[in-house]
């Protein structure tokens, strides 16, 4: 599903634990890390196309984690030309996505990244809430940042950990 601009509507989400560090995940075979995230169905709301990938790319449930917050509006971003599939109809030039913030409430063993039939990630750890902003692909960081801005006064409401300059 794209919208009439070419973005395809997608979420993003941000596990946290209580101490603020966010899960971090490797893409399989690749040496690209990144947030949980996936297309949203015609019939899915944003929140149930969060639960959904939730599943699919961490094998997580919705009693594992607990919804902190959501984006306020859609946050894009555009794909470099050379990643555009120019002969799919319609074409995608980005993804559009709201963001969710997670506490992850759940057990470590609660994780199941291999759960799907196509797992999305090969390896995960936790780190620290700014992490993601050096180390995400660079045509996704100012969405990361965006996220990342707008949700740590949810997470850190007294003191958010100083953001690095990228």
């Amino acid at each position: 599903m794209i919208d009439s601009d070419g973005f395809r509507p997608n979420v993003g989400i941000i596990l946290s634990r209580d101490d603020g560090r966010v899960f971090w995940a490797r893409r399989v075979g690749q040496d690209a890390w990144q947030f949980p995230q996936g297309g949203i169905n015609k019939d899915e709301t944003p929140e149930q196309a969060m639960i959904r990938e939730l599943q699919e790319e961490t094998g997580l449930l919705s009693e594992h984690v607990e919804i902190m917050g959501q984006s306020a509006d859609w946050l894009r971003y555009r794909l470099p030309k050379r990643y555009i599939r120019k002969r799919e109809k319609p074409l995608c030039i980005g993804q559009k996505q709201i963001w969710f913030l997670l506490r992850f409430i759940g057990e470590e063993a609660d994780f199941k990244i291999d759960c799907s039939g196509n797992p999305e990630f090969d390896c995960w750890r936790w780190v620290d809430y700014w992490y993601p902003l050096d180390e995400v692909i660079y045509f996704k960081r100012s969405v990361y940042q965006k996220a990342l801005r707008e949700l740590s006064p949810i997470l850190f409401p007294d003191n958010a950990p100083p953001e690095p300059l990228i």
